[in-house]
């Protein structure tokens, strides 16, 4: 018997990725299926009981160790260098580009945004469902100004589908072009309002044709939940008047180039002179 919040994983994938149990539905032949997050993907999936198999605690702590290794030592390389960076020119000061994230997933938004003030980024958060952001992002932005804006939460492609093209083939694809599309009418400048749109195996050419600067996935991947964060940060410490090599802001995400790709952007940092004292 499983309960919402269970963490589990799937036989028919190998046990490959640990899921929260989210919701739990029984038709009326009496078959259950549960809704499954995940836990370090921004997934949203469906199974059948009798696909799943619980973890334990230490399965779990064991899955979340390796998880929380890879990510410390991507945070780690991104402050080494800015260290550097900041060294060569240690008579000035940097003001990085403001965030606001907008996520579908009260858990990854909490996290995403701790990671984000621990780099020195301002940062705000707002939980809105996939369904809900294109209705509410013009507003959102009209009370909270910022430079970079990230659209986020779950998606997939939906099992069975064939068209890669149709946002009838995804989750929550037709949810994030429609946000983008939004925000393009409040701030049609891409170098102006900097835009991450997009979730796991997200349509990635319509997100992008809608007026994002980066998004996912080109490959129709799994992305980490903190995917996001990583291009983010290379945005907001790249001084305005540098182009954000993409290639190298890819090679700083978990999944690479085949979960994140983007377009040539302007960097969101100002720096200021002279450095004060206090």
């Amino acid at each position: 018997m499983f309960h919402v919040g269970d963490i589990v994983a799937r036989f028919s994938h190998q046990e490959d990725i640990f899921f929260h149990v989210d919701q739990i539905h029984v038709n009326l032949a009496g078959e259950a299926k549960a809704i499954l997050k995940g836990l370090n993907l921004r997934l949203l999936a469906d199974a059948p009981i009798s696909d799943l198999i619980a973890k334990s605690p230490v399965e779990v702590a064991n899955y979340e160790r390796e998880d929380n290794k890879m990510i410390y030592q991507k945070l780690n390389k991104l402050t080494s260098q800015r260290k550097v960076d900041l060294d060569d020119k240690s008579d000035f000061f940097e003001i990085p580009g403001r965030v606001l994230q907008v996520d579908g997933d009260q858990d990854y938004l909490s996290q995403c945004i701790k990671t984000y003030k621990q780099m020195g980024i301002q940062a705000k958060g707002i939980c809105k469902s996939e369904i809900e952001q294109p209705k509410v992002i013009r507003k959102i932005l009209q009370e909270n100004p910022t430079d970079i804006l990230v659209l986020t939460g779950h998606d997939a492609f939906i099992r069975g589908k064939k068209d890669f093209h149709s946002m009838d083939s995804y989750r929550s694809s037709r949810y994030f072009v429609e946000s983008v599309l939004e925000a393009r009418r409040f701030q049609h400048d891409r170098d102006t309002l900097v835009i991450f749109a997009g979730a796991c195996q997200s349509n990635y050419e319509a997100i992008l044709s809608a007026g994002a600067n980066f998004a996912s996935s080109p490959k129709r991947m799994l992305i980490h939940a903190f995917d996001p964060v990583f291009v983010v940060e290379r945005i907001a410490f790249t001084p305005m008047d540098q182009i954000v090599s993409v290639k190298d802001i890819l090679m700083h995400t978990i999944t690479g180039t085949d979960g994140v790709g983007g377009i040539e952007t302007r960097g969101q940092m100002r720096k200021g002179y002279p450095r004060s004292p206090y």
